[in-house]
């Protein structure tokens, strides 16, 4: 294997500070006089690990002001799919979530067929999501854990996992699939539900690049309605 490069492991090194939730969006990036210092280089070859950077979305840089973390990409869509908390909030409801599992093991093949990953630890989640205690959403979702190691260390019951990931992680593809289902036994325990009863299914995947951060699954009532906005 080809030895990395001085410019690839500078960029790496402040990617993994990134992704890691050390440096959060909005964090100044040291500037480029002290990562000279640091890795004892030029201004070209920090200047290089950067612009890298910048392109895949996680540095925004302002002219006179410095390099950022950006914020998460918020992509425009035909079809908005907010994270759940939102949802109930935007409804005057309060939001409230009970991890009813929680488990961080080595990643099975079903894992690495969703998370498209090769090997590599995961934490695997499943909650119900409520509005003002009524079940509004249950939650499968799993989180890979070689991209986001801070992940294993959150309270998820303090802030729900599709809020902490919107806010922490930055992402630059999103993938959405919607289907019509009926609920299993488990399910409509879950929800407050007849077996069998309607439900929406909504599976979304986010990436950063060609890493696959997380995969969830939620199921809502068949009476939930989603939202659409088209832009010219």
């Amino acid at each position: 294997m080809k030895p990395a490069t001085l410019h690839d492991r500078i960029r790496q090194d402040i990617e993994n500070r990134i992704m890691a939730g050390v440096w959060e969006p909005g964090h100044r990036i040291p500037p480029e006089h002290e990562l000279m210092a640091e890795y004892a280089c030029s201004r070209m070859t920090v200047n290089k690990a950067i612009s890298a950077l910048t392109e895949r979305g996680l540095i925004d840089r302002r002219k006179r002001a410095g390099s950022f973390v950006a914020a998460p990409t918020m992509h425009r869509a035909m079809l908005e799919i907010p994270d759940v908390a939102v949802e109930v909030e935007r409804r005057g409801r309060r939001h409230s979530i009970e991890i009813l599992e929680r488990t961080e093991r080595e990643g099975d093949s079903d894992d690495r067929r969703l998370l498209a990953m090769t090997a590599g630890p995961v934490l695997a989640l499943r909650g119900i999501h409520r509005a003002d205690g009524t079940p509004f959403a249950l939650e499968e979702r799993l989180i890979n854990l070689v991209i986001v190691p801070a992940a294993a260390d959150i309270d998820f019951t303090r802030e729900s996992p599709g809020r902490w990931l919107l806010g922490h992680v930055p992402w630059t593809d999103a993938q959405h699939r919607i289907t019509a289902t009926a609920a299993t036994a488990a399910q409509a325990a879950h929800l407050d539900l007849h077996p069998g009863a309607p439900c929406l299914s909504i599976e979304r995947a986010t990436w950063r690049t060609q890493e696959r951060i997380t995969h969830v699954r939620l199921l809502y009532p068949g009476d939930h309605a989603l939202s659409a906005r088209f832009i010219a």
